[in-house]
């Protein structure tokens, strides 16, 4: 398996976190389910070869070029030995900027690229599948990207959510809403639309998620912590609450989760 790692050029930084790749990840004839968690984050996925089969009833891959808004369920994929992947992994807040539309249209959903940008993601997908190296499908999408940055939202709205995204990793998920709503001079109720729109998910549950990757990245960085210690450092009053989370954005305990998972946060990382 070969796996690549790039980050965005300045201009797209801000709404980019990173691009990445993988190449064969199994062995011929080698078959693997992989549990996908709420990360917190979206991405443009395209995948060279035949896609992966998803598990879940209710879900199904849409195209060879996907773009994934946020979710907050969890689902299964199984993966087979001659993957080939390329995938831009957004800023929480980064699709904003490229695409027009509510995303609350994507939550819990990955729709074909095409079907969104038309010629524009057939050309991206033919170019992509030409490119011979990792270097230049970066190249190849940080144009495509600036190409759609030309018409984005206003600056000033997407500074605003800009802002309370940043409160909202600063503190770990660990936020009231009533503070957020207040730091960019909204009431409760504006809020709650405005987020949602821009973001794909409601505040309330963007927390949830965010405070399950703080969870996931504390034991990524000390894997001696325990549950009780998990669960206090993640905000949490009482282990209940922390294992019912769990159990919704991941359908394990956090103690399975931990034993069964690979223990990384995309979002804190």
């Amino acid at each position: 398996m070969s796996t690549h790692f790039a980050q965005p050029s300045t201009v797209l930084s801000p709404y980019i976190k990173r691009y990445w790749a993988i190449e064969n990840v199994l062995d011929k004839g080698e078959v693997c389910t992989q549990r996908i968690v709420p990360t917190g984050l979206t991405e443009l996925i395209l995948y060279f070869t035949p896609r992966p089969k998803i598990l879940t009833d209710n879900k199904s891959l849409s195209d060879s070029v996907a773009l994934y808004g946020h979710q907050n369920d969890f689902y299964d994929m199984e993966l087979t030995g001659n993957l080939s992947v390329f995938s831009i992994m957004f800023q929480p807040q980064g699709l904003m900027q490229f695409f027009k539309f509510p995303l609350t249209e994507i939550r819990n959903r990955n729709v074909s690229l095409k079907d969104i940008s038309g010629q524009a993601g057939r050309d991206l997908e033919e170019k992509m599948g030409e490119a011979n190296t990792f270097s230049q499908r970066v190249n190849i999408v940080e144009t495509y990207l600036g190409n759609l940055l030309k018409t984005r939202f206003s600056e000033f709205e997407f500074r605003r959510i800009n802002h309370i995204i940043e409160l909202i990793k600063q503190a770990h998920g660990n936020i009231n809403i009533n503070q957020m709503a207040s730091e960019v001079c909204l009431s409760r109720k504006q809020f709650e639309r405005i987020f949602s729109e821009h973001i794909g998910i409601s505040p309330k549950q963007y927390l949830k998620i965010i405070r399950f990757q703080s969870a996931i990245f504390q034991k990524q960085k000390n894997n001696t912590l325990n549950m009780t210690e998990l669960s206090y450092n993640s905000g949490y009053f009482d282990q209940s609450h922390f294992i019912n989370d769990f159990k919704s954005l991941s359908g394990m305990t956090p103690k399975q989760y931990f034993a069964e998972s690979e223990v990384c946060s995309d979002f804190f990382e």
